[in-house]
């Protein structure tokens, strides 16, 4: 990993993979860009795999103030201009997808094509009750609060049985958050919806969902794809949240057909 320093704002540790076509991958809150191991390993030698860990995840600087989905956006294209990467495709997992579907709104020359990988649009009213209770949850109990319901949130019962050390090592990872900045960013994916905006995106765009995803539905996926015109909707038959971990064969296989 490398750190890019940045005066004034939280430090960015990122890596780059491979030679070729620029593919930025940007990882969920309480992940880091680990997350995207499998995908990278499975996706053809034509790409150029660039990752960061954004502020207050992985090894980059903690977050101490509230943020906005901009200031994560930021992150991702400080990164490409410190490679000298005018424009990339980007993929963005949970709220790496809401800071993908930023990056092509109000930078487009910036995005060649967008994958959105199980990202929120369209929250109806509980949804957003939901992840309002998720934020004083943890504001009052800590992480360990939720962390018990992450593993059947993110995995199939299946993965769950047959890759229990997975699962674990993905809790644990998580657990090993700073709260602080856990708070901060979840706040954003918590509050952050370009439902208003979709329509507006006109990078090639493919949008990817776990069936059963409790966070990041299939519902909103396919509202995704509606209102984005000419997208393309893969809907992963049985999975929840995790898919980056639990298929990365599956989503690497998408990628590179998109791609």
């Amino acid at each position: 990993m490398k750190i890019l320093h940045r005066p004034g704002r939280p430090s960015i540790a990122y890596r780059t993979d491979g030679e070729g076509e620029p593919l930025v991958l940007v990882h969920g809150v309480g992940g880091d860009s680990g997350n995207w191991d499998g995908v990278v390993a499975a996706l053809p030698p034509r790409f150029r795999c660039i990752r960061l860990d954004l502020s207050g995840h992985g090894r980059s600087s903690l977050i101490t103030a509230p943020c906005s989905v901009q200031d994560l956006a930021r992150d991702v294209t400080d990164v490409m201009d410190a490679l000298g990467v005018r424009a990339a495709a980007i993929a963005g997992f949970s709220l790496g997808g809401l800071i993908a579907q930023a990056i092509a709104l109000d930078s487009p020359a910036r995005v060649t094509k967008i994958v959105l990988v199980a990202t929120v649009a369209g929250r109806t009213p509980e949804e957003q009750a939901r992840s309002a209770a998720r934020i004083e949850v943890v504001r009052e109990k800590g992480l360990a609060v939720i962390a018990a319901g992450n593993r059947e949130f993110w995995f199939s019962d299946a993965f769950r049985r047959d890759h229990p050390e997975v699962v674990e090592a993905r809790v644990q990872q998580f657990m090993a958050c700073d709260p602080a900045s856990y708070l901060h960013a979840f706040a954003v994916f918590a509050k952050g919806d370009f439902v208003a905006r979709l329509q507006e995106i006109r990078s090639p765009t493919l949008v990817v969902a776990g069936e059963f995803d409790p966070a990041a539905t299939a519902r909103m996926a396919r509202l995704m794809h509606e209102r984005i015109a000419g997208s393309r909707l893969e809907i992963l038959a049985g999975m929840r949240h995790a898919v980056l971990i639990e298929c990365p064969e599956r989503v690497a296989g998408l990628l590179a057909d998109f791609l």
